[in-house]
């Protein structure tokens, strides 16, 4: 058990140790300027596109000049249209030429902090002094404490529902077996001490990454007005009904005799705990992955179902690994029902998984090439090793025998010794005992120190001896029944592939837990074919189109960037400039560069564009007619030696 236990935490050390804390599900999908672009003039504002919503704060988007000073006003423009997701932050008139860093810090729509920063260039480049910290949004000391008690609540979360419907559904009279009881209420615990920490701890992890910001009153307060602050919130107030649930549950339902009153109330308690569970499972629903991307009507719900197929079916199976080591006896009918329970859960967690899967992942080339769909893949399998393991629980609980008459009377003895520990005092016990056994060896005539039974006239028995013989008969009474029990091939196989389950359930947790905090490979491959320029955004008029093309040819000096720049990026007549560069920034000049334009929608081109080459690394073109708007496919062809050549685009909307 100990071995299995470190091995389960050390895996689990390792997926926490390897997550990522930035990582959410936005993602910047396009800058204007773009990302080392360098404009003629001064823009009025500079934007960001995000592939969904975030909320922006007053300072959310920071434009810093070559000598860190802040050059912008602060004031966030909303330029969202339609289904673009896109915010900028007004410029400073007058601004001199030079490089200037924009560094932004937000929080997607499912709660999760993304930061990142771009440099771009007025006029010409220049020397920057600005230093950004690097320390990632939601990383740090703050963000390992804020992963570690999500993790906790999940656990508790499950502990909590799964161990009540253990009890409910599977084994009524586990209501009066204290460690069961434990179990429970301490997964309630759990769930409601890490919400409290989430609740605290939310403020400086979607912000400044200071520990000591987890007191700063007006933080939290400025959380509680957002989303997640309202969910865990509603979680907590959800917790007092569920504490309601567990005092009945264990107290009233635990001591009610007669059959039809004990049924009323579990049909009561029921009821009552699927409504506050699936409320509890829907703060996480309403405030994390599920409310945002495709459907997010239908995921929602879906989501909340899932939540609760994994506690029924780990929370359950948390509670019978402890009845089987703690408890004095599991019925077989219990276990056979808790598997049938199982069933049920692991088929409703399949198909909401094969439904959430596709929705956060999308494609084949997602679920290996992403990190999302790489940590899919291993929940797969963790899930596969799980049903392997519950199918060889299931053979053992048919090959479990009944208990004898022998066992259930040796059973309620132990029940016996064990009530009489928890309610009598110590003292009071000993006495009793000593009492007892007095005279039991009094009338045996048993001699102390001798062994024999026989005494001297006028001789009376030690009572402490006669404890100490006590407390010995005790504990050996005891070791003979765990080992009767033990000695069941049946019970004791039984017990270990359950403790296997709970193993492995630890880490398909961990598991889910990181994977709850990576951005989808939909998402990713989304950003990864936008290149993280204005690719799909709409153009603002008047501004510069300004987008960043890695090439490779394959020869030698084949790897680069192409930065081209559409000034001013609308219909009508405009400026085109190129510039091409080696991975390292340098200019890299190349026999031949070609452009074409053509807007599908329209049926208008391929445009051809023959640029003029000005100086290394740079070519320009005057005058290229864009005569509609719409969405145009930019093709820019590079030749880096007389066979080795690539053609590579970018669609962008103009006007």
């Amino acid at each position: 058990m100990a071995r299995l236990l470190v091995l389960a935490a050390a895996l689990l050390g390792v997926l926490l140790a390897g997550a990522a804390p930035a990582s959410a599900h936005a993602a910047l999908t396009g800058s204007d300027p773009g990302d080392g672009a360098v404009v003629a003039t001064a823009p009025k504002e500079v934007g960001l596109t995000f592939s969904e919503q975030v909320a922006m704060s007053a300072d959310s988007i920071r434009v810093l000049d070559p000598s860190g000073r802040r050059a912008d006003t602060g004031e966030i423009i909303d330029l969202c249209s339609g289904a673009v997701v896109k915010y900028g932050v007004a410029l400073r008139a007058g601004l001199p030429d030079g490089t200037y860093t924009v560094a932004w810090q937000t929080v997607s729509a499912d709660s999760h902090p993304i930061a990142g920063a771009f440099t771009f260039s007025i006029g010409a480049p220049s020397a920057t002094s600005v230093a950004l910290p690097e320390q990632t949004a939601g990383g740090g000391v703050v963000g390992a404490l804020y992963g570690i008690a999500r993790y906790l609540s999940y656990a508790g979360f499950a502990v909590l529902v799964g161990g009540g419907a253990f009890v409910l559904l599977c084994w009524p009279r586990g209501a009066g077996v204290r460690p069961v009881q434990r179990t429970v209420v301490r997964g309630w615990l759990t769930l409601t001490g890490a919400t409290l920490v989430m609740l605290l701890l939310r403020g400086p992890y979607t912000g400044s990454g200071k520990l000591a910001d987890v007191f700063d009153l007006a933080g939290l307060q400025a959380v509680l007005q957002t989303k997640t602050g309202a969910a865990l919130t509603s979680r907590l107030l959800l917790l007092g009904a569920a504490a309601l649930f567990v005092a009945v549950l264990f107290g009233a339902y635990a001591r009610r005799t007669d059959p039809k009153e004990r049924k009323d109330l579990a049909f009561g308690l029921g009821l009552g705990g699927t409504v506050v569970a699936a409320g509890i499972a829907g703060t996480w629903a309403l405030a994390e992955h599920a409310s945002t991307g495709i459907q997010p009507g239908v995921a929602m719900p879906v989501d909340i179902l899932h939540l609760l197929a994994v506690a029924a079916w780990l929370g359950g199976l948390t509670t019978l690994l402890v009845a089987l080591y703690r408890a004095p006896s599991v019925e077989r009918a219990a276990v056979e029902r808790f598997s049938r329970v199982a069933f049920v859960s692991v088929a409703a967690l399949v198909a909401t998984g094969l439904y959430q899967s596709w929705r956060q992942v999308g494609s084949w080339s997602a679920l290996t090439g992403t990190r999302y769909g790489q940590l899919l893949l291993v929940k797969i399998g963790l899930m596969a090793v799980l049903v392997g393991i519950a199918w060889i629980s299931r053979r053992w609980t048919r090959r479990l025998a009944e208990r004898t008459a022998s066992e259930t009377e040796e059973e309620e003895l132990e029940k016996e010794l064990e009530k009489d520990l928890q309610e009598e005092p110590e003292d009071g016990l000993e006495d009793r005992l000593e009492e007892d056994l007095a005279g039991e060896l009094e009338g045996e005539g048993l001699q102390e120190g001798t062994g024999t039974a026989e005494s001297a006239p006028g001789d009376e028995p030690d009572p402490e001896r006669a404890a100490q013989l006590a407390r010995q008969r005790a504990a050996m009474a005891t070791a003979r029944r765990k080992k009767a029990r033990d000695a069941d091939p049946e019970r004791t196989g039984l017990r270990r592939s359950v403790l296997t389950e709970a193993a492995v359930a630890v880490v398909l947790l961990a598991v889910t837990t990181v994977l709850t905090s990576t951005e989808p490979g939909r998402t990713e491959e989304e950003a990864a074919r936008n290149g993280g320029t204005t690719a799909g955004s709409a153009a603002v008029p008047d501004r510069p189109v300004d987008i960043r093309l890695p090439f490779d040819t394959g020869g030698v000096d084949g790897k680069g960037v192409v930065r081209l720049s559409l000034d001013p990026g609308r219909t009508g007549a405009n400026a085109l400039h190129l510039y091409v560069e080696r991975p390292n920034g340098k200019p890299l000049d190349v026999p031949e560069i070609k452009v074409n334009l053509t807007l599908e929608e329209k049926g208008v081109g391929p445009l051809p564009v023959a640029p003029d080459r000005i100086q290394t690394g740079h070519w320009s073109a005057s005058g290229v007619q864009l005569p509609l708007p719409g969405e145009w496919r930019i093709q820019v062809t590079v030749r880096t030696s007389d066979i080795d050549q690539t053609t590579i685009e970018k669609n962008v909307k103009i006007g």
